[in-house]
């Protein structure tokens, strides 16, 4: 079952979320399996993120690889809120 996953932050900035983004593309992770939609928005001092994965599996795989990449780069999130995806439309 796909999932809808929402983070936010209040030390995520536009500079921090890029270098995790090219530190992900570096450990092979930048289009990980699974994740069908990824969007970051808000503030750019202050970014949140919604995904929307595949499944629960792959989300937790992922986060294998994201979390040390975050705290390395000094961004700390909230818990994510995980809820059933009901419906995606796609053009």
């Amino acid at each position: 079952m796909a999932i809808g996953v929402y983070f936010s932050s209040n030390s995520m900035s536009a500079q921090k979320y890029g270098d995790v983004v090219k530190k992900l593309e570096a450990a092979g992770a930048g289009s990980p399996k699974g994740r069908l939609y990824h969007a970051s928005f808000g503030d750019p001092a202050d970014l949140s993120v919604f995904d929307v994965w595949a499944s629960q599996e792959e989300f937790d795989a992922f986060g294998a690889v994201l979390m040390p990449i975050m705290a390395a780069e000094g961004v700390t999130m909230g818990a994510p809120h995980i809820m059933p995806i009901h419906n995606i439309i796609k053009p």
